[in-house]
C-alpha cells in the first residue's frame, strides 16, 4: 500500500490517517465518510509557496476551490498563506463567510452572471479573470453605475491542450473558455481593456488542462504567451504585471499515475518566463499558478462500510457499498481510477478480485472494477483514496442520498468540518401542492 501523507497502519492493524484510527472515525461519524488529510495539505501548499520563493519570482499560489469548497477549506488555505480562485457565488459566497482576505480572491468564469459581478465588485475582490466581450461591456457598465474601478487579468487560449501524458498543439483553440491568441480576440480584449477607465489591466490567463504529467505544455504556454506579450509590448507598450499559467497538475490515483512532484512544474515554469523574457530584455512578470487538485487530491480518503455481496459465477463478484455515485460521481462521469483496501484490517492477504459497487439505482454506479482484496463481509470498512478532489464538491442527492460529512485530521485530532446532511436537509426547500392541479 503506497500512499503519500500520514496514512499508515498503525498497531492495531488499522489504517490511520494524521494519527486517527479511521474505525474509530467511522464508529463516531458514520459511512460514507470523507476525511482530509490536513498535514498533507499543509505540505503541498508548501512546496509551492517555498519553490516560488528559493527562484526569488514575485508570485502567487491560489488555491482552485472548485475541488474542494468549504469554509473550514478555506480557512486553511489561509492559514497558508495562500490566494484563492472561486468560479461561482456560491463559491465566493463561501469564501467571504469564511473571512478569507478579499484583496487575494480572484472570480473565473465562463459566463458570470451581472449578479455575481455585483457581488464581487460590492466585495472589492482582488480580481476578475476575464473570459469574453459580453463579460467585459458588463463589467465596465457596472463598474461606471457604482464608480469603482477593477482589476483583470484576461484569459487566453494558447491553442495547446495538455492532458495526462499527452499534448495536443493546435492552430485555433477549440474551447468555451477564454480570448484566441491566434485569431486576434486577445488582442482586440487588450486594446478594449486598455482604453477603459474602470478596468486596470494586471495580465493574462491561461488553463492548458488538467491532469499533468509533463511540463511540455506549460513551457510551449509559456512560449507561446510570450511571443504575443513581445509583439503587444512593441505596438502598445503594454507588458503585463501577471501571468497566471492556471494548473493541472497531476496527482496519483493508482500505481499507473507518475505525476512530478510540485516544486519540480514550478521550477521549469520559472525558468521558461525567466528564458523568455530574458531573450526579448522584457521584465519577469509576476508568477500566478492554480493548483486545486493537486493541493486536496491525495489528502481525500472516503470511508465506505461493506454491504451486499453478490457472484456471478465463472464472470465477476460484486461487494456493494454505502455510497457511490452520489459522493463520487468521477468513475461514472471520466471513468476515473482509484485504489482502496479494507480500512480495518488492510495487512490481510488478497483472497478474491472484486469490483465494487455503489448503492444508486444505476448501473453506471461502480467505483471500482476488478480490486483485489481479502474475503469481505459486512463488518468490513472501504477506505478509498486519493478523493480530496472533485468528490464533495461534485457529491449529489441522487435518489435522494444524503450527502456524507467531512472530517479533518492533524495530529492525532478530527475535527468535523461539514456536517452530514438529514432527511430533513432533503426536503428543506420542497413545497406541497396549495390546490390541485387538475
Amino acid at each position: 500500500m503506497k500512499h503519500n501523507g500520514s496514512v499508515k497502519v498503525n498497531g492495531k492493524g488499522h489504517l490511520e490517517i494524521g494519527g486517527v484510527d479511521t474505525v474509530s472515525l467511522a464508529a463516531r461519524y458514520g459511512t460514507p465518510l470523507y476525511v482530509y488529510d490536513v498535514a498533507l495539505i499543509r505540505q503541498r501548499a508548501r512546496a509551492f509557496k517555498e519553490t516560488f520563493r528559493k527562484l526569488g519570482v514575485k508570485s502567487q499560489v491560489a488555491y482552485a476551490s472548485k475541488a474542494f469548497s468549504a469554509i473550514a477549506m478555506i480557512q486553511l488555505a489561509d492559514e497558508e498563506g495562500l490566494s484563492l480562485d472561486v468560479v461561482s457565488g456560491g463559491e465566493l459566497y463561501t469564501a467571504l463567510a469564511a473571512g478569507f482576505p478579499v484583496e487575494h480572491i480572484h472570480f473565473h468564469g465562463n459566463n458570470k452572471s451581472r449578479e455575481e459581478l455585483e457581488m464581487a465588485l460590492d466585495a472589492g475582490i482582488g480580481c476578475i479573470v476575464a473570459d469574453n466581450f459580453y463579460e467585459l461591456d458588463m463589467l465596465e457598465n457596472l463598474c461606471a453605475e457604482k464608480g469603482r474601478k477593477v482589476s483583470a487579468l484576461l484569459r487566453v487560449t494558447p491553442g495547446i491542450e495538455a492532458h495526462t501524458h499527452d499534448y495536443i498543439l493546435t492552430g485555433q483553440e477549440d474551447s468555451k473558455f477564454g480570448f484566441d491568441l491566434q485569431n486576434g480576440q486577445a488582442e482586440a480584449a487588450l486594446k478594449q481593456v486598455l482604453s477603459s477607465g474602470w478596468i486596470k489591466l494586471l495580465g493574462v490567463h491561461c488553463h492548458i488542462g488538467s491532469q499533468i504529467f509533463e511540463t511540455a505544455g506549460f513551457v510551449l504556454a509559456v512560449q507561446k504567451i510570450m511571443d504575443k506579450l513581445d509583439e503587444w509590448h512593441a505596438r502598445y507598450g503594454y507588458f503585463p504585471e501577471v501571468l497566471n499559467l492556471g494548473g493541472g497538475f497531476g496527482i496519483r490515483y493508482t500505481e499507473e499515475d507518475h505525476p512530478l512532484p510540485p516544486a519540480y512544474y514550478v521550477e521549469e515554469i520559472v525558468k521558461e518566463v525567466k528564458k523568455q523574457a530574458g531573450s526579448r530584455r522584457l521584465p519577469v512578470p509576476e508568477i500566478w499558478i492554480e493548483p486545486g487538485r493537486s493541493l486536496v487530491g491525495e489528502a481525500g480518503t472516503t470511508l465506505y462500510s461493506v454491504g451486499s455481496r453478490k457472484e456471478v459465477p465463472h464472470v465477476r463478484k460484486y461487494i456493494a457499498v454505502d455510497g457511490g455515485m452520489s459522493d463520487n460521481i468521477r468513475p461514472a462521469l471520466y471513468d476515473a481510477k482509484y485504489e482502496a483496501v479494507l480500512a480495518n484490517r488492510p495487512l490481510d492477504k488478497c483472497e478474491e478480485t472484486v469490483s465494487v459497487a455503489g448503492k444508486c439505482c444505476e448501473s453506471g454506479d461502480m467505483l471500482i472494477w476488478d480490486l483485489p482484496l481479502p474475503k469481505t463481509g459486512s463488518d468490513d470498512l472501504l477506505a478509498v483514496f486519493c478523493t480530496g478532489a472533485y468528490g464533495y464538491s461534485m457529491a449529489n442527492n441522487y435518489n435522494r442520498i444524503p450527502r456524507p460529512p467531512v472530517v479533518f485530521v492533524e495530529n492525532g485530532k478530527d475535527e468535523l468540518v461539514v456536517k452530514r446532511e438529514t432527511y430533513e436537509d432533503l426536503i428543506r426547500n420542497d413545497l406541497r401542492l396549495r390546490v390541485p392541479l387538475s
